[in-house]
């Protein structure tokens, strides 16, 4: 007779983790190719008016935003009903911006610079008298190309 050896109960194997960096490096390098990054942190609430006849500009080198608005703390709320006027990453006031746009302008290389365009982002409750100085304030600084940005108007709303 032979014997028979008694089979002792055997665990759950083990996973295999081999691929799992893989796996986390891939989803990783999707995020950062479809994020888009933004370029300046908004210290105003602005909501931008609608419009039925709206061009989008693909162009995004020698662009400078400007945006007027309600200022608000790093949480979002707002600290005021005082519009202020944003140029890169901060506040500045009427007479500042052509200082703000002067700087804007060393940090661009001279291809951009020769393309310079400032894109208003203003909110729709501002007063146009603020607008037209801001406006004045740039063609002083030498800022001859400039857009709005608006929204376009929802074609589902009835």
């Amino acid at each position: 007779m032979s014997r028979f050896r008694r089979r002792r109960p055997h665990g759950v194997p083990g996973l295999n983790l081999a691929s799992l960096p893989d796996l986390i490096f891939t989803v990783l390098f999707f995020f950062m190719i479809v994020t888009h990054m933004r370029l300046v942190q908004p210290q105003v609430r602005y909501d931008v008016p609608q419009g039925r006849q709206i061009q989008q500009d693909v162009r995004k080198s020698g662009l400078v935003y400007v945006l007027i608005g309600k200022p608000v703390d790093a949480q979002g709320r707002v600290l005021s009903d005082e519009p202020r006027i944003q140029v890169g990453d901060r506040l500045v006031d009427v007479g500042e911006i052509g200082a703000a746009i002067d700087e804007e302008r060393g940090r661009m290389s001279d291809d951009e610079r020769s393309h310079l365009t400032v894109s208003l982002r203003v909110d729709r409750d501002t007063e146009m008298g603020l607008v037209n100085d801001v406006k004045q304030a740039l063609r002083r600084a030498g800022v001859l190309n400039i857009n709005y940005s608006a929204r376009e108007v929802d074609k589902v709303k009835k």
